[in-house]
């Protein structure tokens, strides 16, 4: 089979344009991706029996993710990933108020985060890969600076799917960027993830309060329901939590793999690399049915992400790993995540 990309009409957002452009390689596997929000749709892969399926959660127009984009699905999501407490932080000594959508707090970017904008897209030389391109305006959603935004999708002949994010400021800013994808190895012939297996090379995670804003504490996970530094059914220990996971957990970093999953039923094997200090391990708590789409339906815990990134609520947690951009700096983070059967 040939690599390549192809391009076909996903709809309109206003006067807005949008298109799903599908990138391809030797093998058929086949990821895509549309201007809005620059979203992953699909990520087709084969299993053990050599049958292909998508094991990503999407849908098939763009009305469907404006229905449906409290749940931020395949997005790339930012200013700043995850939760911001009181939508709002100081820096340089002026007290930045933001759009709270999470309670009091800010989450996932505001209101109008990157996920609900049209970006520019411009197909990349070489391997499969889509380049898009994001400009933030001083004050959107309440963050300072003007912010340049670049995300490289890139799909290589050994079926991983690398995200390299760049951006550039002229005002300090606080910057997490990171990707909302739901994963489903079965392809969605499992209704859940329950039996799926999951390693995540963490032996510490942040703590949080009853609206998910860390304590400013980081506490381990060895021995408890959050231990999955050896591989565990995400499914065996969540009823001892009150909802499900969705914890930011500070890798290790002491092997290159942050974390892997695995599907017995399809035998799908996906491992997950990154150069972010922390990762969110969301089960997919509050999805909910939704007929249509690439699937049948989303159901609680029908899939699950695995976002990299920085720490929650670190603008306003000076012992977390720093998050706020200078002028004359780049952001920069990759991450990987590999597909295989076994």
């Amino acid at each position: 089979m040939e690599a390549g990309i192809t391009d076909q009409f996903f709809g309109k957002v206003e006067s807005h344009e949008v298109w799903e452009h599908t990138m391809s390689n030797i093998h058929g596997m086949e990821v895509s991706v549309i201007n809005y929000g620059a979203t992953i749709t699909r990520i087709i892969t084969t299993d053990k029996n050599g049958d292909k399926g998508n094991v990503v959660i999407g849908f098939d127009n763009i009305d469907e993710y404006l229905e449906n984009g409290q749940k931020y699905f395949g997005a790339i999501v930012g200013r700043y990933c995850n939760r911001i407490a009181g939508a709002a932080f100081a820096l340089n000594g002026i007290i930045y108020k933001l759009h709270p959508n999470n309670a009091a707090n800010s989450l996932h970017g505001g209101l109008k985060g990157f996920d609900k904008v049209c970006w520019k897209v411009e197909k990349m030389p070489g391997d499969s890969a889509l380049k898009f391109t994001y400009e933030s305006i001083d004050g959107e959603e309440g963050f300072p600076g003007n912010l340049s935004v670049q995300v490289i999708y890139r799909l290589t002949d050994t079926n991983e799917l690398i995200i390299d994010y760049s951006a550039t400021t002229d005002k300090s800013t606080p910057v997490n960027l990171t990707n909302h994808s739901y994963f489903n190895l079965s392809a969605r012939r499992d209704a859940s993830i329950l039996d799926h297996e999951l390693h995540i090379d963490a032996d510490n995670f942040t703590p949080v309060d009853t609206d998910l804003i860390p304590t400013g504490k980081i506490e381990s996970v060895i021995g408890g329901p959050l231990d999955f530094t050896h591989p565990k059914k995400v499914g065996i220990d969540l009823t001892k939590l009150a909802d499900g996971y969705d914890f930011n957990f500070v890798l290790n970093k002491r092997n290159k793999v942050a974390a892997s999953l695995y599907d017995p039923s399809s035998g799908r094997f996906m491992e997950m690399e990154t150069t972010e200090p922390g990762l969110q391990f969301y089960s997919g708590n509050f999805l909910f049915e939704n007929p249509g789409g690439h699937d049948p339906k989303s159901i609680r815990h029908g899939a699950l992400c695995l976002e990299a990134q920085h720490y929650p609520n670190s603008p306003n947690e000076p012992s977390f790993p720093n998050t706020i951009l200078q002028p004359g700096e780049t952001y920069r983070q990759t991450t990987c995540y590999r597909f295989s059967t076994r």
